[in-house]
C-alpha cells in the first residue's frame, strides 16, 4: 500500500490516492504535529503546546493518549508507527518522502544542485505541485501558526528560484502575469519587484517596467521609510542606459543581485510582517449550508469534480445550466462543499437573482465579496472597475472557489470571475451563455427511477411501495423537475393520510390547465398551484404578502409587519410555509432564523398577489415594512448611542413591532444589524422606488450609526446620496438637512474635508428656521472639520455654538462632542489644565447619560492631557480604558483612535517593542479603514519611537511620510508637529541643514 501524508493544505491521508478517515480536527492536529519531525522525538509537553497552546483542556493529556490509540489503529498496516519513548513522549516513524512537506524540502534542495536549468526547472515545479493551499489549513495555535509562516516563506523562495530559472531559460514573454499579482501579494520584496521590472524590460516593455520600479521606491518610503536597495537601483540605472546587455542576460541574478529577502523588507520596526491591502487573509466561508436530502446526481456531481480539476491553465469555469426547478443550486452547493478541500482559501456565494425583479448587480456582489475577503468598509473602492481590480489582485494568490448562482447571463457574471490561476468559479444559469469561455455541464430532469428515488426519500418506502403507479404518476407528471416532485412531496408528507393517487389525478388536472405556459415552468407551476389552492386563506395571503419582499431573504418581523401580525404569529405561518417547501429556512442568524423564497415561488406569489391584492393594500403593507424597519434601525442606534445627531426618526413611524419582541431582536444591536444589513438596505431603496422619500430617508439616516462602528462606509456613501437626491428632489428640507449632516460625518471619516464642509453648510442652510435640534449636529460637524484644519478661530465659534445649541435641544451627546472638541483645541495650543477641566466634565457628563462614546473620547482626551504633561502611567491608564469601552461597542476604528496613543506612551515609558508593536498594528488597522488622518498619527509617534531607540533615519522616513499625508490632508497644526520631529532626525542624523529648513517651515506655519 501507498500512503501518502499532506499537510501543505488541509491535514489529510492518502492510501492508494483514497482519502482516509484519520479522525477530527484534534485528532488531525496530533499527526501533523508528529509529521512535522517524523522520525525524531517530540516530548510530552511539546506535542500538548503544539496541538492546544495556551488552552490545554481539562484532562488534555489523557486525551492524547487516547488520540495517539486511535491514530495508531488508523495507520497500522503501512509501516507508520507511533512509538512511546522513555522521557515520555512520542516518535511517528515514516519514510519522509511520504510527507509532503519533507518531500517538498527535498525537492527544493536537489533543484538547487541541478546540473541545468532543465532539471531545475522540472524539480521546482514538482516541488511547488505539492501544495494544495495554506499548511495545515484551518489549524490556529501559536506552534502551528509559527511551523506555517516558516513553510509559507519557504513556499515563497522556491517561487522566486523558479522565476530565476525561467528567466534564464528566456521564459519571461509567459510570466509577466505570474509576476505582476505576485509583485501585488508582496509589494515590499526588492527580489519580487525586480523579477517582474526584468521580465517587462526583457518583453520589450522598458516604460511599464521604470513604472513598476517607480511605484515600489514611493511604497518602500512610504512604508518603511527606505530607498530601495542597492541591486535594485542598478537594475533601474542599466535600464535607464538603454544597457543592451540587459535584455539577453542569461542569469537575472546577474542583473538583480544582493536583493533582500521576502522577509527582510517585508518586516515593520514592530518585528510584524507588513500586511496588503486587507491587513490580513481572512478565509471566508460563504457556502450555504448543504442539503441532508440530496438523491441522484452522483455521477454528476462527480463529473463536475473532475472538470474543476483539470491540468489545463487556471482559473477553470464551469458553467451549469438547466430549466428552472431542475436543481442547479442544490446541485452546486453540493459540488462546492465537495470542492471545499480543495480550495483552502475560502469559498465564496453569491445569489444573483438573474431572473427576478431585482438582479444583484456586480457592484453590489463585488462589494460583498471584497468585505469578506478582509478589505474594510472605507477601503473598498467607489468604483466598479477599481473593486474589480481589487478583487483580482486578492485573487490572483489565492485558491478559492466562486460560485455564482442563478446568473441571468455573461454580463452579470463577467466582472465576478476570478482571475487566480489557483481559483475555480461555478457558474449556474438558465440560459446557456455561449460568448463565456468555460467547461459546461448541463443538467436535465431526473429519470424515473431517481425522481421516484426523491419521493420515497421524503415520505417513505412503505406509502410509494404501496401505490407505486401512482408515485411514478407524480413524478411523471412533474416531468422530472426536482422542484415540482419537492413541492409534491412536501404536500404529501404533511398529510399522510392522503392517498397518493389523489395528488396524481389533481396534477395532471392541474397540468392540463396550464398548458398555456412555457415549457419546464408547467410541472412546477402545477406542483405551485396545488400546494397552494389547498392552503389555508391566510397562509394564502402570507404568501402574496411574502413575494413583495425585496432582496433575497428575510426574518419573521418582516412578515409580521406585512401582515399587520405580532411576531409569534408570523413564525407560525412561517412554519406552515416551511413545512410544504414554498419557503425555505435558512441560516440562523444571532436573531433568529433567515427565509428565503426560490425564484420561481416569488413569481409565481407575485401573481397571485396581482390578481388578489388591492393596490391600497399593497402600499399599505410595504408601508408598514418600512416603518417597522425604521423603527428597529432607530432604536438600534440610540442604544448603542455612537452618534450626536440627536434627532429621533419616530414622527417618520407608522407601525412597530410589539415592544417584548423588539427587545428579543435587538438584545444585541450590533448583531441584529449585521442579519439585517442588505435587507434594510433593500428595504429603503424599495421605498425610494416608490418616491416615499420621507421614511425612506429617515430609515437611511437611522442606518447611520450602524453603517459607522460596522465600517460599511460605500453602503452608507451609496444609500444616503440617493436617498438625498430624492429628498431635495421632493422639496424635502427636513430629510436632505438630516442626510447631508450623515454624508458629513462620513466624509470627514473618509478625511474628504471640503466635501464634509460642504455637506454640513448645506445642512445648516437647509435646517434654518428648524429649531436648535437639526442645527446642533451639523454645527458640531462642522466645527470639527475646522478644528482638523488647524482652522482655531472657525472651530472654537461653531463649537460654542453648538454647545449651546445642544443645551436648547436637550441633546446632551451633542453637548458632550462640542465641549470635548473645545478642551483639543485648549490642549493642541498648549492650555493644558483648561483642557482637562473640560475633558472630565465630559467625562461626568456622559457616564451620568450612559453616552459610553463620550465616556470613550473623555478618557482618550484625558489620555492626551496626561501625555502632554509627561504623566506617562496615568496617560496609559486613560487609554486603556477608552480601547475598553471601544472594543466593547464594537467600533475597531475608535477603538485604534486610544490604542495609537497607547503604543506612543508605552514607547516613552520605555516598552519600546510592545509599543511599537501596538503602533504598528493601529497602521495596520488605520489602513484597512483607510483613515489617513490616523496613519499620519500613528507614523508620527513610530517616527518619535524610532527616535527614542536611536534611529533617525527610520525616524526620518515614518516622520516624511506622516508629513505628506498631513499636507494632504491640510492639517497645519499637526503638520508643523511632524516637521519639528523631522528636524530632530536630521539633527541626529547630522543633516543640519536639513533640520534648520524643517523648523523654519514649522515655525512658518505656526505663525500663520
Amino acid at each position: 500500500m501507498d500512503t501518502r501524508f499532506e499537510i501543505l493544505g488541509s491535514i489529510e491521508v492518502r492510501r492508494d490516492g483514497v482519502p482516509v478517515d484519520v479522525g477530527h480536527a484534534m485528532q488531525q492536529r496530533v499527526l501533523a504535529a508528529l509529521l512535522v519531525d517524523a522520525d525524531r522525538a517530540v516530548s510530552l509537553d511539546a506535542l500538548v503546546d503544539r496541538v492546544w497552546g495556551d488552552v490545554e483542556p481539562s484532562h488534555g493529556r489523557r486525551r492524547l493518549y487516547g488520540y495517539i490509540s486511535r491514530l495508531r489503529t488508523v495507520l497500522a498496516g503501512d509501516g507508520t508507527t507511533i512509538a512511546r519513548e522513555r522521557g515520555g513522549g512520542y516518535r511517528l516513524t515514516a519514510d519522509p518522502s511520504l510527507v509532503d512537506a519533507h518531500r517538498f524540502r527535498d525537492l527544493s534542495d536537489r533543484a538547487r544542485r541541478a546540473a541545468g536549468d532543465e532539471q531545475a526547472e522540472a524539480l521546482w515545479r514538482e516541488a511547488l505541485g505539492l501544495w494544495r493551499g495554506s499548511a495545515f489549513a484551518g489549524v490556529d495555535t501559536p506552534w502551528f501558526n509559527a511551523q506555517r509562516q516558516l513553510l509559507d516563506g519557504e513556499r515563497l523562495a522556491a517561487q522566486l528560484e523558479l522565476v530565476d530559472v525561467r528567466l534564464r531559460r528566456a521564459q519571461h514573454d509567459r510570466m509577466v502575469s505570474e509576476l505582476v499579482a505576485r509583485a501585488e501579494a508582496h509589494p515590499l520584496d526588492e527580489r519580487v519587484i525586480g523579477q517582474l521590472v526584468l521580465a517587462l524590460c526583457r518583453c520589450g516593455r522598458q516604460a511599464e517596467a521604470l513604472e513598476e520600479y517607480e511605484r515600489a521606491r514611493r511604497r518602500l518610503a512610504d512604508e518603511l521609510g527606505v530607498d530601495p536597495g542597492a541591486a535594485l537601483r542598478r537594475l533601474y540605472g542599466r535600464i535607464l542606459a538603454g544597457d543592451p546587455d540587459l535584455s539577453g542576460d542569461p542569469d537575472p541574478a546577474a542583473a538583480l543581485v544582493d536583493a533582500p529577502s521576502a522577509d527582510e523588507e517585508a518586516e515593520d520596526d514592530s518585528g510584524a510582517a507588513v500586511n496588503p491591502v486587507t491587513g490580513r487573509q481572512l478565509v471566508p466561508r460563504l457556502l450555504p449550508a448543504d442539503l441532508s436530502l440530496f438523491v441522484g446526481r452522483d455521477a454528476e456531481v462527480d463529473e463536475a469534480c473532475r472538470l474543476l480539476d483539470g491540468d489545463g491553465p487556471g482559473p477553470l469555469t464551469l458553467l451549469v445550466t438547466g430549466p428552472a426547478g431542475v436543481g442547479k443550486t442544490a446541485f452546486a452547493v453540493r459540488t462546492g462543499h465537495r470542492l471545499a478541500s480543495r480550495f483552502p482559501d475560502g469559498q465564496l456565494h453569491a445569489d444573483l437573482r438573474g431572473f427576478g425583479d431585482e438582479p444583484a448587480d456586480p457592484f453590489t456582489v463585488l462589494g460583498t465579496f471584497l468585505r469578506a475577503l478582509g478589505v474594510r468598509g472605507g477601503t473598498v473602492p467607489a468604483e466598479l472597475t477599481e473593486r474589480i481590480h481589487l478583487y483580482r489582485s486578492l485573487l490572483a494568490q489565492r485558491q478559492v472557489l466562486v460560485v455564482l448562482d442563478n446568473a441571468a447571463g455573461s454580463q452579470q457574471v463577467r466582472d465576478l470571475l476570478p482571475s487566480g490561476v489557483r481559483c475555480a468559479a461555478v457558474v449556474t444559469s438558465r440560459t446557456t451563455m455561449a460568448e463565456l469561455g468555460c467547461r459546461r455541464l448541463p443538467l436535465d430532469v431526473l429519470d424515473s427511477p431517481t425522481g421516484l428515488a426523491l419521493l420515497r426519500e421524503m415520505l417513505g418506502p412503505d406509502r410509494t411501495d404501496a401505490e407505486p403507479d401512482s408515485a411514478r404518476s407524480i413524478v411523471e407528471t412533474c416531468g422530472g423537475l426536482p422542484l415540482a416532485v419537492w413541492v409534491a412531496g412536501a404536500r404529501l408528507a404533511a398529510r399522510p393520510y392522503w392517498p397518493l393517487a389523489n395528488v396524481a389525478r389533481a396534477l395532471a388536472d392541474e397540468e392540463r390547465k396550464l398548458d398555456e405556459l412555457a415549457v419546464g415552468h408547467i410541472a412546477v407551476r402545477a406542483s405551485l398551484e396545488l400546494t397552494y389552492q389547498q392552503m389555508a386563506a391566510p397562509t394564502q395571503h402570507a404568501l402574496r404578502m411574502l413575494a413583495l419582499l425585496p432582496g433575497p431573504d428575510f426574518a419573521a418581523w418582516a412578515l409580521a409587519a406585512l401582515l399587520d401580525v405580532d411576531l409569534s404569529e408570523a413564525e407560525a405561518v412561517l412554519d406552515d410555509l416551511v413545512e410544504v417547501h414554498l419557503v425555505q429556512a435558512g441560516s440562523v442568524g444571532a436573531t433568529g432564523i433567515r427565509y428565503q423564497l426560490h425564484d420561481l415561488v416569488r413569481l409565481f406569489g407575485r401573481e397571485r398577489a396581482d390578481r388578489a391584492v388591492r393596490h391600497r393594500d399593497r402600499t399599505a403593507a410595504l408601508t408598514r415594512l418600512l416603518a417597522a424597519s425604521l423603527h428597529l434601525a432607530d432604536l438600534a442606534a440610540d442604544t448603542l448611542s455612537v452618534d450626536f445627531q440627536g434627532i429621533s426618526q419616530t414622527e417618520l413611524v407608522s407601525w412597530r413591532v410589539s415592544p417584548a419582541d423588539t427587545g428579543h431582536l435587538l438584545a444585541d444591536p450590533l448583531a441584529w444589524f449585521t442579519d439585517e444589513r442588505q435587507f434594510l438596505i433593500d428595504v429603503a431603496e424599495q421605498a425610494l422606488d416608490r418616491t416615499e422619500a420621507a421614511p425612506a430617508a429617515g430609515l437611511a439616516t437611522a442606518l447611520t450609526t450602524l453603517f459607522q462602528v460596522g465600517g460599511h462606509f460605500d453602503d452608507w456613501e451609496r444609500l444616503q446620496n440617493r436617498a438625498l437626491k430624492a429628498a431635495l428632489s421632493s422639496g424635502d428640507r427636513h430629510s436632505a438637512a438630516k442626510l447631508h449632516r450623515c454624508l458629513g460625518e462620513l466624509t470627514t471619516i473618509l478625511d474628504r474635508y471640503p466635501e464634509a464642509l460642504n455637506h454640513f453648510e448645506q445642512a445648516l442652510l437647509l435646517a434654518e428656521g428648524q429649531g436648535p435640534t437639526y442645527r446642533a449636529g451639523a454645527t458640531a460637524g462642522l466645527a470639527y472639520v475646522h478644528r482638523l484644519l488647524g482652522q482655531y478661530s472657525s472651530a472654537v465659534l461653531h463649537f460654542e455654538k453648538a454647545a449651546e445649541l445642544a443645551r436648547q435641544a436637550g441633546n446632551v451627546n451633542c453637548l458632550v462632542y462640542a465641549t470635548n472638541g473645545l478642551g483639543v483645541i485648549d490642549l493642541e495650543q498648549g492650555r493644558v489644565e483648561a483642557a482637562v477641566e473640560r475633558f472630565t466634565e465630559c467625562l461626568r457628563a456622559s457616564r451620568v447619560a450612559g453616552y459610553r462614546p463620550g465616556e470613550a473620547q473623555a478618557l482618550r482626551c484625558l489620555g492626551q492631557s496626561h501625555r502632554a504633561l509627561g504623566a506617562y502611567p496615568a496617560a496609559a491608564d486613560a487609554y486603556r480604558q477608552a480601547v475598553a469601552i471601544s472594543a466593547d461597542l464594537g467600533d475597531r476604528l475608535t477603538a485604534t483612535h486610544a490604542a495609537c496613543w497607547l503604543g506612543d506612551v508605552l514607547v516613552r515609558q520605555g516598552e519600546h517593542r510592545k509599543g511599537r508593536r501596538l503602533l504598528a498594528q493601529s497602521l495596520w488597522t488605520y489602513r484597512e479603514f483607510g483613515n489617513l488622518w490616523g496613519e499620519a498619527a500613528t507614523l508620527y509617534a513610530l517616527a518619535e519611537a524610532q527616535l527614542a531607540s536611536g534611529r533617525p533615519a527610520l525616524a526620518r522616513g515614518r516622520a516624511e511620510a506622516a508629513i505628506r499625508l498631513w499636507r494632504q490632508i491640510g492639517s497645519h497644526t499637526w503638520l508643523a508637529v511632524a516637521l519639528d520631529t523631522l528636524a530632530t532626525a536630521h539633527t541626529q542624523a547630522g543633516d543640519h541643514p536639513a533640520a534648520t529648513r524643517a523648523r523654519d517651515e514649522a515655525a512658518e506655519l505656526r505663525r500663520a
